[in-house]
């Protein structure tokens, strides 16, 4: 839904499903529904942004921009499934998918057909480890993002016992073994290491678990809707322990289920990209579709459809290997800041920082 509009119903307003001729095809890979629906909604409101305002002032190449959605519920083989028809279409190039789980098989899918794929929230570094031509993501991978956490947790937990629990899936269970391997590596101790299933609704066994090994500090490898309901239950068993995830954590559902419960949770993401000039725009357009500020899933679909329209300008075509080629031969200027690509299609020098649930928002974390 889009401000209580069905998708595909919104994108027919900007000329996504009839009416306008289909100019230039982007696919969106997302999840519109399932469990972490409300993060795939903050892409589908970021990518239709950045749609509106490019070709509000005059689209790509001299044409206009089209967007389809593809829902893949954060599922490997929906996401398959949406990867084939988008190759069909054929869309000239995909921002997505979501979940990593859902993006790898999908990456398959485009870089056999040779159609670009840039992420924006995609994370597990297998995505462009597999040496794809066509394969792209403006976020940072697990393996620098679970750094992040794993030296914190050494560090403000030193001595001290500290569990990795994750949910089994792509991104879940890859930044989890980063953080424990980072903890392990800076001297900390692992004492406990575990996983639950994505979906699950009683966490009363590994509350009690936690409590006997006399666990203080627990990270996280999964996403809001799981860990939620974890923290929840823990306050209420009498854990104390302090708890900490990865970028699944950013979206105010997670306090929705935790209440105050939720206080003093960190997780970690790319700096916000809330304060960026370039950004400015993009944030009254929320505010006035009464959407509040958006959020960095929205940011970062809006920064994928930038760079693959600067992309094709800088190219000057659609073809995807021509495009492929200007992505890796340049700096593109997005509402998250300069986006450069490695020769793996990674991002150059990304960040991350720790943020901290208080009060019901989420705000840069005041520890190091």
């Amino acid at each position: 839904m889009i401000k209580g509009i069905p998708v595909l119903a919104a994108l027919a307003l900007l000329g996504g499903t009839g009416g306008a001729r289909a100019d230039i095809v982007i696919g969106l890979g997302t999840a519109t529904t399932g469990a972490v629906a409300a993060l795939g909604e903050q892409t589908v409101h970021g990518a239709t942004q950045a749609l509106k305002d490019i070709n509000s002032k005059g689209g790509v190449l001299g044409q206009q921009l089209v967007l389809r959605v593809g829902d893949d519920a954060c599922d490997p083989r929906q996401a398959v499934a949406v990867a084939n028809r988008f190759v069909s279409e054929p869309a000239a190039a995909v921002v997505g998918h979501l979940c990593s789980g859902s993006t790898i098989p999908a990456a398959g899918v485009y870089a056999e057909e040779g159609v670009v794929m840039v992420t924006p929230t995609a994370t597990n570094p297998a995505l462009t480890e597999s040496g794809f031509d066509t394969i792209f993501r403006v976020c940072g991978r697990d393996d620098q993002q679970g750094v992040v956490s794993g030296r914190y947790l050494a560090q403000a937990y030193k001595g001290r016992n500290v569990a990795v629990v994750d949910d089994k899936g792509s991104y879940g269970k890859g930044l989890a073994d980063v953080v424990a391997r980072t903890v392990e590596s800076a001297g900390g101790k692992v004492a406990y290491r575990g996983s639950v299933n994505a979906g699950e609704r009683d966490f009363a066994a590994l509350i009690s678990n936690l409590k006997e090994r006399g666990i203080d500090a627990v990270f996280y490898g999964g996403y809001h809707p799981e860990l939620g309901l974890i923290v929840r239950q823990a306050r209420a068993m009498g854990f104390e322990g302090r708890f900490i995830a990865g970028d699944g954590l950013n979206n105010p559902e997670f306090w929705s289920i935790t209440g105050p419960a939720g206080e003093g949770t960190l997780y970690t993401d790319s700096p916000s990209a809330a304060e960026n000039p370039a950004a400015r725009a993009l944030n009254d357009a929320f505010r006035a579709g009464g959407l509040g500020t958006p959020g960095n899933f929205a940011y970062y679909a809006y920064a994928a459809v930038q760079v693959i329209a600067q992309g094709m300008q800088k190219a000057g075509s659609t073809d995807s290997r021509k495009l492929a080629a200007a992505l890796r031969d340049g700096t593109y200027e997005t509402v998250v800041g300069p986006i450069r690509f490695d020769s793996k299609g990674d991002v150059v020098e990304p960040a991350y920082v720790l943020y901290e649930w208080k009060n019901g928002a989420n705000v840069p974390a005041a520890i190091k």
